[in-house]
C-alpha cells in the first residue's frame, strides 16, 4: 500500500546549513515518489505542520533540522488522535543531534533519510511537563531546569560557535555569570525534599547540549525517567563537575544525584527558566514557579536507527 509522507524541514538548523543538505537529498525522495515537503518559517511553525499532517493522513512525518524542530514536530504529532497519529522519522541536521543519537539515527543525512523512509517504527516514552497554570509540552529528549536552561539561552547567543564547542562555551559563560541556586520544595514519585538546586535535567535519553552524557543509563523505551540533580555547589566545583559530565561519570559526586522516577513535581521560591528539548519554554520575563512531569511509555511510534 502506499504510503503518505511528508518532510517538514527547517532550513534555518545548523546556522542555515540545513537548507544545503535538503536540496542535496531531493534526489532520493524523487526516487520514492510522491513525498511532500514543508518548511518551517516561524517558531512553533512545525507543531501546526505536522497537526495538519496528521489531520490530511498522511502515514509518516519526517523533521529534518535540530532537536528543536524534532521537538515541536512531535509535539504537533501529540495533537493528533492516537489512531490518526502517523508515525515520526527524523533526519537530524541540527547542532546537537541529541534525540537523533538517543535513537541510533544514522549520523550522515543520506542514511538518515533512508532509514526514516525505510525503517521499522518501534514505540518511545515521551515526557509530559504541566506548569501550575495549566500549560502543556510534551518532550522527548531532556528537560533542563535552571542551569541547563540558562545554558540553552546563552548558546542561542553565540552564532559563530556550532555543535558540541557553542554548548561547552554558554556551561563556562554560565558558570561565571549565572550561579544562582533554586529553593525547591520537590516531590519525586511520592517522596518530598527540599533543597537549594543549581541543575535539574529530567532524561528519556542519555545526552544533550551535543554531547554531555547526563544520564548514561537512561533508555528512551523503558518507561521511566533518569533524573540529574546537583546541589548548591561553589562555581570552582561546577568547573569540576562539568568534565565528569562530559564522560558520564559525575554522579560520583556527592552534591550529584542520578535516579530514576515515573513523577516528578516543584515549588521553586523564584520563577523558572526552562528549556525542553534545547527549546526555550520559560525564560526572562516569565513567571512559572510551579510545574510537574509525568512518563508517557510507549506514547509514540518513531523509525529507529
Amino acid at each position: 500500500m502506499h504510503r503518505k509522507i511528508k518532510i517538514i524541514l527547517n532550513p534555518m538548523a545548523d546556522m542555515g546549513n540545513a537548507w544545503r543538505v535538503a536540496r542535496d537529498l531531493r534526489s532520493i525522495t524523487e526516487q520514492h515518489g510522491g513525498i511532500d515537503w514543508s518548511g518551517t518559517v516561524y517558531p512553533g511553525h512545525a507543531i501546526e505542520l505536522a497537526r495538519q499532517a496528521g489531520e490530511q493522513g498522511y502515514d509518516l512525518v519526517i523533521a529534518m533540522g535540530g532537536d528543536g524542530t524534532v521537538h515541536e514536530v512531535m509535539n504537533g504529532l501529540m495533537k493528533v488522535q492516537e489512531d490518526k497519529r502517523p508515525v515520526l522519522g527524523i533526519v537530524p541536521v541540527g547542532s546537537g543531534n541529541d534525540f537523533g543519537h538517543g535513537i541510533k539515527a544514522p549520523a550522515t543525512p543520506t542514511d538518515a533519510l533512508n532509514r526514516a523512509i525505510n525503517g521499522e517504527p518501534s514505540t518511545v516514552d515521551l515526557g509530559l511537563m504541566t506548569t501550575g497554570d495549566g500549560r502543556r509540552e510534551y518532550f522527548d529528549n531532556t528537560l533542563g531546569i535552571g542551569f541547563g536552561a540558562m545554558v540553552t539561552i546563552r548558546s542561542h547567543q553565540l552564532p559563530i560557535l556550532r555543535g558540541f564547542l557553542m554548548y561547552l562555551t554558554a556551561v563556562i559563560q554560565t558558570i561565571i555569570l549565572d550561579h544562582n541556586p533554586i529553593k525547591m520544595q520537590m516531590e519525586i514519585d511520592g517522596e518530598k525534599r527540599e533543597d537549594s538546586i543549581i541543575y535539574l535535567i529530567l532524561c528519556n535519553s542519555p545526552r544533550e547540549g551535543g554531547g554531555f552524557l547526563i544520564a548514561p543509563d537512561a533508555k528512551i523505551d523503558d518507561g521511566l525517567f533518569d533524573y540529574a540533580m546537583i546541589t548548591n555547589v561553589s562555581r570552582l566545583k561546577m568547573f569540576r563537575i562539568v568534565p565528569e559530565v562530559m564522560k558520564g561519570t559525575h554522579g560520583r559526586f556527592k552534591e550529584v544525584t542520578i535516579d530514576r522516577c515515573k513523577k516528578f513535581s516543584l515549588t521553586a521560591d523564584r520563577p523558572l527558566y526552562i528549556h525542553a528539548d534545547g527549546e526555550i519554554f520559560s525564560g526572562p520575563g516569565t513567571d512559572i514557579r510551579q510545574v510537574s512531569f509525568e512518563i508517557l511509555p510507549k506514547a509514540l511510534k518513531v523509525v529507529m536507527g
